[in-house]
């Protein structure tokens, strides 16, 4: 299967984007030689090779749940720019 000038212009119509006759050439050549590559594949043999959706095993890499320590309050509001007792303060935002 090879890929056309036209069909170039229709994607690129499609895409919105404008080539000139070289850049269209260009094209046409790279996405037929993507075309080509791509049709090699169905020279294999995937009759025993059963469909899946990832190339790799999926699985979910769970971690325990621990308790940790937590800082308190004041550790968290030691480096505040601005703290109000136990709250940070920060520029008003709603007029």
């Amino acid at each position: 299967m090879s890929v056309t000038r036209e069909e170039v212009r229709r994607i690129a119509d499609l895409a919105r984007l404008h080539f000139s006759d070289d850049e269209e050439e260009q094209m046409t050549d790279e996405l037929d030689d993507i075309v080509s590559y791509v049709d090699k594949l169905n020279e294999l043999d995937t009759s025993g090779v059963p469909p899946m959706s990832h190339v790799l095993d999926v699985t979910d890499v769970d971690r325990p749940d621990e308790v940790e320590a937590r800082i308190d309050r004041e550790q968290a509001l030691e480096n505040a720019p601005d703290a109000d007792g136990s709250y940070f303060r920060v520029p008003r935002v709603i007029e």
